[in-house]
């Protein structure tokens, strides 16, 4: 192999290895363009500096040689290029092949199926019921931090962490529905964690998990598409494997069945009006899309059903702290005050106050659905939330990610 090493790719998911006999860095694809899953020994970790597009194979074959005095070092550097790119890890022809064979399967494909079903709930029907009856169990008495409102229910919002993690809040916000629900239409505002900034992704596709086969309304879908403009990323591959929307569905099959009409729109981050001074809809997507869903919402009323898929605060060393983070910790106790700072934003109503906790230190709290949740107060108009549920918990022994279950209903007078 001659000339520049290619570069690495930005967007792989980079952890400590989880395996005591396999120490190091675990590297994967968020994206699944490539299923390889690659432990990286300690003592080769350094070297993955090297792939960054600037270097000649000989400039690092000669460093690493100054180092070591191995000359056995051409064939490493060689053997560790190979399996990076053979694993679709490096910026090269190698993983555009992959990524542009899987854009392509999802975009002809018929439906959406469940990536997620057999690692994040159970594969098949029946013990995926008997999952979701135990974590469904006593809903009508599900905690609440606050009195119910009157009006009448017009969305939820739940987590979109792992159901073993978060089942409590997923609890709570469900068991604010009602048989008679089961016929209108949800408009499924999830995280895109992977999706483009300022852009929202769509999808006529229908989701299939264990219980079977949802309902697209395709005719709303087409109608934020048109209207969205270049705010709109239409068949986003994003939805093949993101699961903020998955596990909403799954949660609305276990309750009305498995043919619920849905709306799933994946929201990408707002981040120049997170870096900087603004509110999101300052870019012209952004406006052009929050319009159209706000005309969509005001036009349907009581038809929708709005089900936010959105975790919040993420702290600790999986997201690039310098420390660890355990829930009941001071620092953890001043993360929930934060957090429930911006709920009470939320919960008022006010899409403005809410941004502006969120632009406060560029979100150091690292929110991923405050994308979904500006949208969604932005574009329904006058609520009031009801916070049944907080918690925060360790998704593994140095993180923690904190979540809530909410209901939200009409104000009083709205028409």
């Amino acid at each position: 192999m001659t000339g520049t090493l290619a570069a690495l790719r930005r967007n792989l998911e980079m952890v400590p290895s989880p395996l005591p006999d396999r120490p190091g860095l675990l590297l994967r694809d968020p994206f699944r363009y490539s299923e390889v899953v690659l432990v990286i020994p300690p003592p080769v970790v350094p070297c993955l500096a090297f792939f960054n597009g600037r270097y000649a194979e000989g400039q690092v074959r000669e460093a690493l040689m100054g180092l070591t005095g191995d000359p056995r070092v051409g064939e490493f550097v060689a053997q560790l290029c190979a399996t990076l790119s053979d694993a679709g890890f490096l910026e090269d022809d190698t993983f555009e092949r992959m990524r542009d064979l899987r854009h392509r399967e999802f975009a002809g494909a018929p439906r959406r199926v469940a990536v997620h079903a057999g690692s994040a709930y159970p594969a098949s029907a029946d013990p995926l019921r008997e999952t979701m009856a135990e974590y469904m169990e006593g809903a009508a008495a599900a905690p609440a931090d606050a009195a119910p409102a009157g009006g009448r229910l017009i969305g939820i919002a739940a987590p979109h962490v792992s159901p073993e993690g978060g089942w409590r809040s997923y609890r709570a916000a469900y068991s604010a529905l009602e048989p008679a629900d089961a016929d209108r239409t949800f408009v499924i505002l999830g995280t895109s964690h992977y999706g483009e900034p300022e852009r929202f992704g769509l999808t006529r596709k229908p989701f299939l998990t264990p219980y079977g086969e949802t309902v697209i309304d395709t005719a709303l879908v087409d109608e934020l598409a048109e209207g969205g403009g270049d705010g709109v990323v239409l068949e986003d591959y994003c939805h093949a494997v993101e699961h903020s929307i998955e596990f909403q569905v799954v949660f609305l099959q276990h309750l009305f069945g498995p043919g619920v009409r849905i709306v799933p729109i994946l929201c990408g981050p707002f981040a120049r009006s997170t870096l900087g001074p603004g509110r999101p809809e300052d870019d012209d997507g952004v406006r052009r899309f929050l319009a159209t869903l706000g005309e969509l919402a005001a036009r349907e009323g009581g038809r929708l059903m709005w089900i936010l898929g959105v975790d919040m605060a993420h702290v600790g060393r999986r997201y690039g702290d310098g420390s660890s983070a355990r829930v009941g910790d001071a620092a953890m106790v001043r993360v929930e005050a934060r957090d429930r700072a911006r709920i009470d934003r939320i919960t008022e109503g006010s899409a403005a106050d809410f941004w502006a906790l969120v632009q406060h230190k560029r979100d150091d709290l690292r929110w991923c659905g405050a994308s979904p949740f500006y949208a969604f107060l932005h574009a329904v108009g006058p609520v009031r939330g009801d916070l049944r549920l907080y918690e925060q918990w360790n998704i593994d022994e140095q993180s923690v990610v904190s979540f809530a279950g909410l209901a939200f209903r009409e104000r009083a007078g709205r028409s």
